[in-house]
């Protein structure tokens, strides 16, 4: 049986020539936890109901209370996840805590097909992925305003032991390390204020999307405006 590493490393070297680039541009989005990415995306969503699409990843892991499958994961055996990776079929892939997730080529052209960008919220080693395949993304970094306002932010969570918020802190240094350098991303927003960082985001997705109309892709901007409550502190 192949190990992890060899898989994943054979699947990262076999994308680049299987994933069809033609389609609408799917949007990756990627900053440290506790960025506010999250948020961010919400609003995006909420002004733009029509527009944009979450890819539903695959995992190995046991669905949690309430999760349903084909919803909030595509809940997979290991065995039928590493068969997948070895075969290609996925755009990215990582483990975490013992288990695999991925995003699948079909779940990125599932969104495609319904006429809506695909957004993929993932991790650094999955943006590396992406950027060596033939997926022709639109790459976004959410920085935080400090790592001295990442830690409050996790520890406001009261969900992080003294070790775990370490280690996520750790991998936010190294995040923002790659996540600044430049060339590695199309836009950097810096999420110091909450207003100021969506619109900056939004305004040039937008930019994007309508280059891709102007290019003959039917993409549904209908718009929902947002009002100051939509970024009261969260």
């Amino acid at each position: 049986m192949l190990s992890l590493t060899l898989l994943i490393s054979r699947a990262i070297s076999s994308i680049g020539g299987k994933m069809v680039s033609k389609g609408i541009q799917p949007l990756v989005i990627c900053g440290p936890s506790g960025s506010g990415k999250s948020t961010l995306l919400k609003r995006l969503f909420k002004e733009f109901p029509n527009t944009f699409g979450f890819s539903v990843s695959h995992t190995t892991r046991k669905p949690r209370q309430g999760e349903e499958d084909g919803v909030h994961y595509n809940f997979v055996g290991v065995e039928e996840m590493k068969a997948g990776i070895e075969k290609g079929e996925f755009i990215e892939t990582a483990v975490f805590s013992g288990n695999i997730y991925g995003t699948s080529k079909k779940a990125i052209e599932k969104v495609q097909s319904h006429g809506k960008i695909c957004v993929l919220d993932i991790e650094i080693e999955g943006v590396k992925q992406v950027k060596n395949s033939h997926l022709n993304a639109i790459f976004i970094f959410v920085e935080p305003p400090s790592i001295e306002e990442l830690e409050r932010r996790l520890r406001a969570r009261n969900t992080e032991t003294e070790e775990s918020l370490e280690k996520r802190l750790n991998t936010a240094r190294t995040e923002l390390k790659y996540g600044l350098a430049p060339g590695n991303f199309d836009l950097v927003v810096h999420n110091n204020n909450l207003k100021e960082a969506y619109h900056k985001l939004r305004d040039y997705v937008l930019c994007q999307i309508e280059r891709q109309v102007a290019q003959g892709f039917k993409i549904s901007i209908d718009r929902t405006p947002l009002s100051d409550s939509d970024f009261l502190h969260v």
